[in-house]
């Protein structure tokens, strides 16, 4: 089951396709950047208090844990409207409609109402996430997958650059009702893309009962299934624990939220979608096991860059390079990461959005459980105590790729 799949014949994706993606990996992200950057610095701005932000960063531990649910999207079909599109155009809609209930409520006022909502919202997103995954992993081709994933890193960066970066930019000219109304009209487009998608890929022959720890043991047995576990776990380590360092510094410096919003949610984003999309295109021209020693050896330079804030660079030029250089020299990683993930997903899966999400999990976990320990080692070793885990965090995941083995990798 967890073999590298070797190339499929599949049908060439359409232009239309690739443009539904783009939009679903897109807008699955601008409302959880939405929630963790935007309306956090709104409710600050607003004299919320540290409890409520607390409360709005925890809704994003709810992507880490979407494998719980994962095999209920997997088995629940829709007649007509499909399998995955309808849980798609159901997610779609269901973002809408709680962006369009925000606009009835005030931030402060109502916290319990807006928090409620955006509980919801963290739910559909996520639970999108495991359809637009799944049908990903039936749709696209060996060859396609690179690319694809490219595309999944990209977007998710594109809707943090809108829904963190655009969004708390513009709130302070256009006000809490017009930034909700671009959000609906930004997730419209996919759920309009959608009525003219056909699904594809044939009939799913789901697995049943609670399939999560089964997968688990059966990756775990799988040639090679301890050594890519360990891989899923330490690879982001070394990138997150720098990218833990960012906003406090900059804070420290004297940094504004917009400022930081304009360097690293808009500027390194935007970066970020450029690298994840050649790493997407790249993953196709060479092998697989190149890919992934070469994305472990690119998160190096990001590291070190970070370093440059570590030793006191505040201007606002060479911080921009350096967060720049960061996201540039990540998201390789994550896109071929992603890509590997999906590899190990068999075609005839009948389970691909639960058996993709659950390995996404395990690598998230271990992503923002390090974001979360790396600010608070702050405390305890420093900035500059902190940059050096990261380094040797980082130095230990290009050794552990090193020796790695493909499973009947075609070549």
């Amino acid at each position: 089951m967890y073999a590298v799949n070797m190339r499929e014949r599949q049908q060439p994706m359409k232009a239309s396709e690739w443009c539904l993606f783009i939009s679903l990996y897109t807008t699955q992200s601008l409302g959880i950047g939405f929630l963790v950057v935007a309306l956090v610095a709104i409710l600050r701005s607003k004299g919320g208090s540290f409890e409520m932000l607390s409360m709005v960063y925890a809704l994003g531990l709810v992507w880490p844990f979407k494998f719980l649910w994962a095999s209920w999207v997997d088995r629940i079909s829709f007649g007509r409207l499909g399998h995955y599109r309808a849980w798609l155009i159901f997610m779609q809609t269901g973002m809408i409609l709680v962006f369009a209930s925000l606009m009835l409520f005030d931030v402060l006022k109502d916290f319990w109402w807006v928090y409620g909502l955006c509980s919801l919202l963290a739910l559909f997103s996520a639970t999108q996430d495991i359809a637009v995954d799944a049908t990903a992993c039936r749709r696209l081709s060996w060859q396609d997958r690179g690319i694809g994933n490219g595309i999944q890193i990209s977007g998710g960066l594109l809707g943090d650059l809108l829904g963190a970066g655009v969004v708390l930019v513009a709130y302070s000219w256009i006000g809490w009702h017009s930034c909700l109304i671009i959000l609906m009209m930004i997730t419209s487009i996919s759920l309009i893309q959608l009525m003219f998608y056909t699904e594809s890929g044939g009939d799913i022959k789901h697995e049943t009962g609670w399939v999560v720890l089964r997968q688990i043991k059966r990756l775990w047995k799988s040639p090679g299934g301890k050594y890519w576990l360990s891989i899923l776990m330490v690879y982001p380590i070394g990138s997150s624990l720098a990218y833990s360092l960012i906003t406090p510094m900059l804070v420290d410096q004297g940094w504004t939220l917009e400022k930081i919003g304009w360097s690293v949610n808009v500027a390194g984003s935007a970066l970020g979608v450029l690298s994840a999309l050649l790493a997407g295109w790249l993953i196709k021209k060479v092998t697989r096991r190149k890919a992934l020693v070469f994305a472990a050896l690119f998160q190096l330079p990001g590291v070190i860059a970070i370093g440059f804030l570590v030793n006191g660079v505040s201007d606002s030029v060479s911080v921009t390079i350096a967060v720049g250089v960061y996201f540039i020299c990540y998201n390789p990683a994550a896109t071929v990461l992603a890509t590997f993930m999906m590899d190990r997903v068999a075609q005839e899966s009948g389970s691909p959005g639960s058996e993709y999400t659950m390995q996404y999990s395990i690598n998230l976990f271990f992503s923002m459980g390090v974001i979360s320990v790396g600010t608070a080692f702050v405390g305890m070793i420093g900035y500059v105590g902190v940059l050096y885990l990261a380094l040797a965090m980082t130095v230990l995941a290009i050794l552990l790729v090193l020796p790695y083995k493909l499973v009947d990798a075609p070549e």
